[in-house]
């Protein structure tokens, strides 16, 4: 048999089963073509559903808390009755806390009655006019530890229903603890507040819209005109809802109810993103309503922008001690930068619950949650040297103690320190040892005095001692400031037993912020030392302070020091926003290059704090038509910031002063007019405007010079009676008693004129122009006779 031949049997199966055959694998290899294939499609339609996006420019607007609790109901159960929910609301029987049942409550000699007329909440009480009325309260602000009470001035027929017309904030305000009605009276101030005193509760210091409004209701607008001097403000919530922290929410509902298995590539979630690692956005999103700020541009929604929107104050000698510890009202976010806890990361949401604001952890837990130390650290008597449930032992007493706002409102110093008593000794700054212990020196104090001081707490006696001086009060004739200060060293010399000698390192700013205030040249040098640091021992708000006060103090190396931060990277805008102030003082040409690369910095703060510095320095003349078009971009920005709060006169006062730098003196006597007519018990702009026009009397022609003069002389006699007034209620004040002198002087009245500037030379000896003055007024006086 040939080797061709096949097998009748392998034949068979040839037949049925051809050599070769791999149908099997074919439809093995279908079926994987099959799979890829769906697998591409749905690929592609994954990845086209992740790469659609919204375009850009949404702007997203306000969908009220309803449409958050739908999806987020723990968080709307949370929230419910929160300080937040209930930061303003109309006045209902559900929402007032005071007693209106027909009760009379006196201060300052005046008789208030607090009633009901119908469903209305009333109070008899003086109006603007100085005359007792009848005011219906609108609103309710707060709830606790006070409530406070609103009334509507100025409305029209016209309005819309939603909108809010003048809201001033009564003075007579409920306790919310001892329930009872307490008189909120302005600090230092212990006379009748005139009708027409700006702090009177009808004056500008109590307007809602000017000194409220915006951190106790969501997206609110002001809208005021300055035309016709009226209010149309509007809020979406009236109170601060979720928007408030989160930004408006249209988009982010929009994309939650989205068939999709993705967010959005280009918007995320719609939202701004409060967790993450950075804490930088959470912290400034709480930023504006908790720190003590200008606002520069309106319309922030949360996120890490707040340098562009606002301006953070400094550490100034009338809001915060010398070693940065809280004094007036400054709102936590000044004193947390200050912080070891915020260079370590930490954020609000650490300690504070979020929705219902309350702390998350009773006690030192709050503390020791994150403080898990060795057993018997911290949260023992080997370390707090006090007797365990007593203050002394609380965590917050030592790390953050409280100084009393508003009369009933304690609130902590977020700065959480370690007590630094040998600073007390050394610099007169307070410390937490001294808050308990100062007590200790009561019976020191002579029986004349010893009851006024029995109910004042620690801040109380740190002011006391300021405004006392050398009066002795002491058994001992010791002065308040000697008391202090024995307690002090008390307290430091105990601490010296108890501790080691790193709580005294490393160099505090303080040790350079307090002498370079005094005038110690010395301390310049410290101070210039500490701007190179860029660490927790050097906070940012603190290097802009000392820049401030190197050039306050004349500081010849402050522009150079000034120069050298522009140049190194990755400095805060706070510290580019004051070394762009100090650049004012430079010659020419540092001016000129340092400023023009700070008109283009990324942060709108630096970019305006440039802008008017470069108006003031001798760099300004020197600029090219391209140079002076880049200023006048900015100068948009620094109009926009002053507009921001064009219901005060010193908005349009300052715009005036640059449209002058400019030579835009038409647009300067505009913003003039109008300082007028928005706050026309306000001193400064009929000065100023008078100022103005005589300057350009100059330069007009012969016939019209004596309508100028006449305005000019109408403008001061109308300034007089606004700064005698300034000057009786600020009799301590040198500025205020030195501007009456003048305007006494230039009004002819040389002898009053010179009372008001021997006065004002008394109060700051220092004062050179002040002295000046006084000797060439004097002179001139003897000519006469």
């Amino acid at each position: 048999m040939s080797d061709s031949t096949v097998p009748a049997d392998r034949a068979g199966a040839s037949e049925n089963h051809p050599v070769g055959d791999n149908s099997s694998g074919r439809a093995a290899s279908r079926r994987w073509i099959v799979v890829l294939a769906v697998m591409v499609l749905v690929s592609g339609a994954v990845f086209a559903d992740y790469w659609s996006a919204e375009p850009e420019g949404v702007v997203p607007t306000y969908v009220g808390r309803d449409t958050c609790a739908v999806c987020h109901q723990k968080e709307t159960q949370a929230y419910r009755g929160s300080d937040h929910d209930k930061a303003m609301d109309l006045a209902t029987d559900e929402t007032v806390l005071g007693d209106f049942n027909d009760v009379t409550f006196e201060h300052d000699g005046l008789v208030n009655r607090l009633f009901r007329d119908g469903r209305r909440f009333m109070v008899h009480t003086e109006g603007e006019d100085g005359r007792m009325q009848d005011f219906e309260v609108k609103y309710v602000f707060g709830v606790y530890p006070l409530q406070q009470y609103m009334v509507e001035f100025d409305r029209t027929q016209d309005m819309a229903s939603c909108d809010i017309a003048r809201l001033q904030v009564l003075r007579i305000s409920w306790d919310s603890r001892d329930k009872k009605w307490f008189y909120l009276r302005p600090p230092d101030v212990a006379d009748k507040l005139a009708a027409d005193d700006p702090l009177h509760w009808t004056g500008i210091a109590q307007r809602w819209q000017t000194m409220c409004a915006d951190c106790h209701s969501t997206n609110l607008k002001r809208n005021f005109d300055p035309e016709t001097v009226s209010y149309h403000t509007t809020f979406s919530e009236i109170d601060v809802s979720c928007e408030a922290c989160h930004g408006p929410a249209s988009l982010h509902v929009e994309l939650a109810n989205k068939k999709s298995l993705f967010w959005d590539r280009r918007y995320g979630y719609g939202l701004v993103k409060l967790k993450g690692d950075d804490p930088e956005p959470q912290l400034q999103t709480c930023a504006p309503c908790h720190s003590r700020r200008g606002v520069m541009h309106e319309g922030f929604t949360g996120g890490p922008e707040y340098c562009d929107y606002y301006r953070l104050e400094t550490l100034g000698e009338s809001t915060y001690h010398g070693d940065g510890q809280i004094k007036d009202e400054v709102y936590v976010y000044g004193s947390f930068i200050q912080s070891k806890m915020y260079h370590k990361d930490i954020r609000c949401t650490d300690c504070h619950d979020p929705h219902s604001l309350k702390l998350k952890y009773p006690g030192n837990e709050t503390c020791t949650n994150c403080h898990q130390h060795s057993a018997g650290k911290y949260d023992v008597p080997s370390h707090h040297h006090h007797a365990p449930g007593t203050e002394g032992a609380k965590c917050v007493n030592c790390h953050m103690p409280h100084t009393t706002y508003m009369d009933v409102d304690p609130r902590r110093d977020h700065s959480l320190r370690i007590p630094r008593p040998d600073l007390s000794v050394r610099l007169g700054t307070p410390n937490a040892c001294s808050h308990c212990h100062v007590r200790d020196r009561l019976p020191q104090i002579s029986d004349d005095h010893r009851q006024d001081f029995q109910s004042k707490e620690y801040s109380q006696w740190l002011l006391a001692a300021e405004q006392s001086g050398d009066q002795a009060i002491g058994t001992g004739g010791q002065t308040l400031s000697e008391l202090i200060l024995q307690t002090d060293q008390w307290c430091d010399d105990a601490c010296e037993k108890w501790y080691d000698i790193d709580r005294k390192q490393p160099l505090h700013f303080a040790e350079a912020l307090v002498p370079l205030r005094q005038g110690d040249a010395e301390a310049a040098k410290e101070a210039i030392a500490m701007l190179a640091i860029n660490d927790e021992r050097a906070p940012v708000i603190a290097k802009a302070t000392l820049l401030e006060e190197l050039a306050r103090q004349g500081v010849r190396a402050a522009p150079m020091v000034a120069a050298n931060l522009v140049d190194q990277p990755d400095q805060h805008p706070m510290v580019l926003s004051a070394a762009a102030s100090v650049l004012a003082m430079a010659n020419a040409s540092t001016a000129k290059s340092n400023l023009l690369r700070l008109l283009t910095n990324e942060s709108r703060l630096v970019r305006t704090s440039a802008a008017r510095a470069m108006l003031s320095s001798a760099a300004f003349r020197q600029l090219s038509p391209a140079e002076r078009n880049q200023l006048g971009t900015v100068l948009k920005e620094v109009r926009e910031e002053f507009m921001v709060a064009s219901d005060r006169a010193g908005a349009h006062m300052g715009w005036a002063g640059i449209c002058e730098q400019l030579g835009r003196y038409d647009e300067a006597i505009d913003a003039y007019q109008t300082a007028i007519r928005v706050e026309p018990k306000a001193v400064g702009a009929r000065t100023n405007f008078a100022s103005l026009l005589e300057q350009l009397a100059a330069n007009v022609p012969e016939e019209e010079r004596p309508r100028l003069l006449a305005r000019v002389r109408q403008l001061r006699k109308a300034e007089l009676p606004l700064l005698a007034r300034d000057a009786k209620l600020a009799p301590e004040i040198a500025g205020i008693q030195y501007r009456y002198g003048l305007l006494l002087y230039l009004d002819g009245q040389l002898d009053l004129a010179l009372v008001q500037l021997e006065k004002a030379a008394g109060l700051e000896p220092d004062n050179e122009e002040f002295r000046t003055a006084v000797a060439l007024l004097k002179e001139k006086i003897d000519g006469q006779q």
